[in-house]
């Protein structure tokens, strides 16, 4: 298998996260988004939307991360990361896509503005322009605070929502975002970024902002 990457990219890192954890063996090409080389034909044969990550499993692609790592999950389900049943199985789902849809997009617009954003020349942050998603931000910690109340993690057992939520909250510290008054969300955090198969995943990233 090969898997098209890009290592500052969240929606790459949960998956490298995730081959990390299955110990599955995967050729990861680096893409570099810098360069356009996601815009050239022959990678948009691939992904036309021109995006990361894509696995290419002999003569089948798959693009889009969360569905990349439920085909991943399903090749050794015994790991548990997306169990059969069905109650479990809505749970992880309904907080991947809480997290595709509502916590992501506005973690991943925050950590553009006042850390990425430099990084790349693109000037200085603006704190006006992230004005609604650093509220945004701010509501959405307590709900998975919540969920998170008594457990070790979102679903009960170590999941792919776990590797999904993680991946937006790599850059919270050079972000300044801040989880002191979500004390169950910075132990799980904790928890997961203790683990090896994650630690190697984000270790580029961290790197990276790191300077």
């Amino acid at each position: 298998m090969k898997l098209y990457n890009a290592n500052l990219s969240p929606n790459a890192t949960r998956v490298r996260g995730v081959v990390n954890e299955l110990g599955i063996p995967v050729e990861v090409i680096d893409v570099d988004l810098r360069k356009g080389e996601n815009r050239t034909p022959e990678y948009l044969a691939l992904n036309p939307n021109g995006k990361v990550p894509v696995l290419v499993d002999g003569d089948f692609v798959l693009w889009e991360s969360r569905a990349i790592n439920s085909y991943l999950a399903a090749m050794k389900p015994e790991a548990g990361l997306y169990p059969a049943d069905p109650r479990t199985r809505a749970t992880i789902d309904q907080w991947s896509y809480w997290g595709a849809v509502h916590f992501g997009p506005a973690i991943q617009r925050v950590v553009f503005e006042r850390l990425l954003k430099k990084r790349f020349g693109r000037g200085e942050p603006d704190e006006a322009a992230i004005e609604a998603q650093v509220k945004e931000v701010a509501q959405l910690l307590p709900i998975l605070d919540a969920v998170l109340a008594g457990k070790e993690w979102i679903a009960g057992s170590l999941s792919l929502a776990d590797f999904a939520i993680a991946s937006t909250l790599v850059y919270r510290s050079g972000s300044g975002i801040s989880l002191a008054e979500t004390p169950n969300v910075a132990a799980w955090a904790e928890r997961i970024e203790a683990r090896p198969s994650w630690h190697a995943a984000i270790a580029p990233g961290l790197q990276f902002a790191a300077g």
